[in-house]
């Protein structure tokens, strides 16, 4: 039997406990959680980004600064999953190789990854964390510089990266005449466009606001697509292996960040306005 006083303290130790165990639970730094919210590495949080990892997404090639759109997105997500900076490790990896089936060295890779079905085969998916459309890059003097319509771009040589929904847009939006040029990256896409052997290259729209702005000089956003029953917004997630089960974690995660109004910030302080490009009609 015990005391008044005894039952006080008691009770006091348990309430203490019971605090104990809800902040262990909350964070999925932590090691009471690792089972809720697991990692490659115990007590270590592994992202993973492209090889090189391009502006405005990473800032110099270099994400452990946290500076650019995709990087501020990975420490955010990190700092509500509960894990310090010190306990992010970096890793890179080619866009195709991270999409293939098979065990992952990273717990989740962000290098605009569109969500797709055909991808859902093999790898899972983060809720959204960014919405883009497509849009058309060329120079400035170029005969289609100033195109406002689907029908004026089908002339050209276009160039894309091999595996995205640029390539695919090229292909069954834009159905050009002459058979589009394919390049490992959007480095070699570039290259060939800043070298005039293609016409144009189509990328998302933050990617060819920072290509006209700061990396090909005399070029220019020809126009953005506008979104459309035929048209789906371009939705990038954080990529993870298949069934992993820290993706429901991460969404949680997410949704604190959105609803807290810190994605926004992100996108206002690394992204341009989406308004400032000219559309370029579907009809």
């Amino acid at each position: 039997m015990y005391t008044k006083k005894q039952t006080s303290r008691l009770t006091r130790m348990a309430i203490m406990l019971g605090s104990v165990a809800a902040l262990g639970l909350a964070s999925c730094g932590s090691d009471e959680s690792s089972s809720a919210c697991p990692t490659i590495s115990s007590g270590k949080l592994t992202i993973a980004t492209g090889t090189p990892a391009f502006e405005p997404w990473v800032v110099g090639d270099a994400p452990e600064s946290g500076e650019g759109f995709e990087a501020a997105i990975a420490y955010a997500v990190a700092g509500e999953l509960g894990y310090a900076n010190e306990n992010i490790v970096w890793v890179r990896t080619g866009f195709d190789e991270a999409v293939q089936p098979g065990a992952k060295n990273f717990d989740f890779n962000l290098q605009q990854y569109s969500i797709t079905e055909e991808r859902k085969a093999t790898v899972s998916f983060s809720d959204p964390y960014y919405s883009t459309n497509q849009a058309v890059v060329g120079f400035a003097d170029s005969p289609v510089a100033s195109a406002t319509k689907l029908s004026e771009l089908k002339e050209l040589k276009f160039g894309a990266q091999s595996g995205t929904t640029s390539l695919d847009f090229i292909l069954n939006v834009i159905k050009p005449t002459n058979e589009p040029f394919i390049y490992d990256d959007n480095a070699g896409a570039k290259a060939a466009l800043e070298a005039k052997q293609i016409d144009a290259i189509v990328v998302d729209l933050p990617t060819a606001f920072y290509i006209s702005a700061v990396e090909i000089e005399g070029s220019k956003v020809i126009g953005q697509f506008p979104l459309s029953d035929a048209v789906a917004a371009d939705n990038f997630g954080l990529l993870f292996d298949k069934d992993n089960k820290l993706v429901d974690c991460v969404n949680k995660a997410l949704a604190t960040l959105k609803e807290s109004g810190k994605l926004a910030e992100i996108e206002k302080t690394w992204l341009a306005d989406k308004t400032n490009a000219p559309i370029i009609s579907l009809d």
